[in-house]
């Protein structure tokens, strides 16, 4: 049981490292493709797939800083444990 719990959430962590980055990349491409169309330009869909890297790239690093500190702050807390009780 233990196994597939592990399983699940690195499958879960894997698909919000995709939506974290994907999400923006799309929505500002879709926005720059609307505003490319509307003003009959051709730059606004390029720039935006960039910013909408970037912050994808920006909510990946967040996220995966927020994951790093949690999973040392259990380990920490794990070792203050067995320290108290002589392990």
């Amino acid at each position: 049981m233990r196994y597939r719990r592990n399983v699940y959430h690195a499958l879960t962590m894997i698909t919000q490292f995709g939506i974290n980055m994907l999400v923006p990349i799309f929505l500002c491409s879709f926005i720059g493709i609307y505003i490319d169309r509307k003003f009959g330009t051709s730059f606004w869909m390029v720039l935006l797939f960039f910013v909408g890297a970037l912050a994808g790239f920006r909510n990946v690093y967040i996220f995966a800083k927020k994951i790093y500190s949690t999973k040392s702050e259990k380990d920490t807390a794990l070792e203050r444990e067995r320290k108290r009780h002589g392990h």
